[in-house]
């Protein structure tokens, strides 16, 4: 018996491995096959924002962004939430974080910050400019983005002109760039010693429910569109 040249030899077996490859390829169950394709056609809706985002002192699964991404699954709709908050995080810094977090497409955009300048007692002036230039960065990324733009309201520690003047500021960004607006993010858990956390400021796990509802209130119109 003649025996096969080893070149020949090696042709047909890496012929050969082809072939299973291909076979095992087609006989993937079709469901996943279309979990794939839905994964990459899924629209983003992107939280950029503070430690409220971010869910401090809880799983990243218990903050409301993640309440969020399971009421999506829940009803069928393709949308793949990410969750860009950063405990700590200012309106200055967010703003020279922006361009970064936007190597992503973002078909929904959801503003949540503030809160940090407002608890330092930052300008409002100085966290209207800001916001409105992520707004403004935004928007030259991609004009077809739609914005959300997250109220927020801060104790009175500050004194009353300072409070009223910093609530001020996201009722009238949101008016003046043509802006959904959630009135307050925190509505109905700020204050409450059993919806947060020791420390008075965020969200316990209940808390976090709470405000995804209230997300959920401006967001899901946006999504039938």
């Amino acid at each position: 018996m003649r025996n096969l040249n080893p070149k020949l030899l090696l042709i047909i077996m890496t012929l050969f491995l082809s072939c299973g490859e291909q076979k095992q390829e087609q006989e993937k169950p079709a469901e996943e096959k279309e979990t794939r394709e839905e994964k990459k056609t899924a629209k983003n809706i992107l939280f950029f924002g503070d430690s409220l985002t971010a869910g401090m002192g809880l799983d990243p699964n218990e903050a409301f962004p993640a309440v969020i991404q399971e009421k999506l699954d829940s009803l069928g709709l393709n949308y793949n939430v990410i969750n860009a908050g950063l405990s700590g995080e200012t309106t200055a810094s967010g703003k020279n974080r922006i361009d970064w977090v936007l190597n992503q497409e973002v078909d929904i955009f959801v503003l949540e910050l503030g809160a940090n300048d407002g608890l330092r007692g930052i300008p409002p002036r100085e966290t209207r400019k800001n916001l409105q230039e992520i707004i403004k960065i935004v928007r030259k990324k991609n004009p077809d983005t739609r914005i959300i733009l997250a109220g927020m309201q801060i104790p009175p520690n500050m004194g009353p002109e300072y409070t009223a003047e910093f609530r001020k500021i996201f009722p009238e960004l949101a008016k003046k760039n043509n802006v959904e607006l959630i009135p307050f993010l925190l509505e109905d858990v700020a204050g409450n010693p059993e919806l947060n956390q020791a420390d008075g400021i965020h969200p316990t796990e209940e808390g976090h429910q709470i405000v995804a509802e209230n997300v959920w209130e401006v967001l899901k119109p946006m999504l039938k569109n």
